[in-house]
């Protein structure tokens, strides 16, 4: 009887240390941005100092008033990004990515995430402009978003001049910088006479204040293996950990 016992208990604790192996690579390289806890790794656009605009509330990143857009005091090259969203009615924000200073705005530089109420903002009704697109160059899928109230996730993947939107588990967004495709639909666009556009290899990550309610949570982040380093039996929708390379709201890019 004690030999049966023994040997269920050596099983049962095998299965946990497959578990928790198994488990361990998903958390690998992953860096929090914002736990709930702290503010420590953001700062305002063009500010040393977090703006009062920006505060912590119920463990969650919340505008809650004007203050302008905030960023990472770090800075990321090839990256993967994930975090979850929730907008106030009609309202509107983004993400930015690859963002430098001293412009009026992070979307000068940095492409966008929309982050946006479909149902309630004007905005809603191109899927340029609606959430989850890469604003004003690749249109979303309308039905990945959640209804306002509701928690949406995001992840975002910017590997050499790869770039991926994902939303709530969907991939909305993929597409290639200074590919035909994306020279095409530049030239269309606002952003074609905006020379600094898209075209850092590396910069911080960015939240849009637009003038309205947004909460953000469990961000986090992980550095990955450029495109032209990473093993072809790789698989590019989960790409691996590689190395990171860190040390007044607008009218809506």
């Amino acid at each position: 009887m004690k030999s049966k016992i023994a040997s269920m208990v050596a099983a049962a604790c095998l299965m946990f240390s497959v578990s928790v192996a198994a488990q361990q690579p998903q958390q690998q390289g992953w860096i929090d941005l914002f736990d709930g806890s702290s503010t420590a790794a953001w700062r305002g656009y063009n500010r040393d100092t977090l703006p009062d605009g920006w505060v912590i509330d119920q463990e969650t990143l919340y505008r809650k008033g004007r203050g302008g857009d905030i960023m990472t005091k770090a800075q990321f090259e090839d990256f993967e990004l994930e975090l979850e969203w929730k907008i106030a009615a009609n309202g509107n924000s983004g993400i930015m990515y690859r963002v430098s200073e001293g412009d009026p705005a992070p979307y000068f530089s940095g492409a966008e995430f929309q982050i946006l109420d479909n149902d309630g903002h004007r905005d809603g009704q191109n899927e340029l402009t609606s959430a989850g697109a890469l604003y004003g160059m690749y249109a979303t899928d309308l039905t990945a978003v959640k209804p306002v109230g509701e928690w949406n996730k995001t992840r975002i993947v910017v590997q050499g001049k790869h770039i991926e939107h994902w939303l709530n588990g969907k991939k909305v967004v993929e597409c290639e910088i200074d590919s035909e495709d994306w020279n095409h639909k530049l030239a269309a666009s606002k952003f074609a006479k905006w020379k600094k556009y898209a075209r850092n290899n590396a910069g911080h990550i960015a939240l849009q204040d637009h003038g309205d309610p947004v909460w953000y949570r469990n961000i986090r982040i992980r550095a990955i293996a450029s495109r032209h380093d990473q093993d072809p039996r790789g698989d590019d929708d989960h790409p691996t950990a590689g190395t990171d390379h860190g040390p007044e709201a607008g009218e809506g890019a």
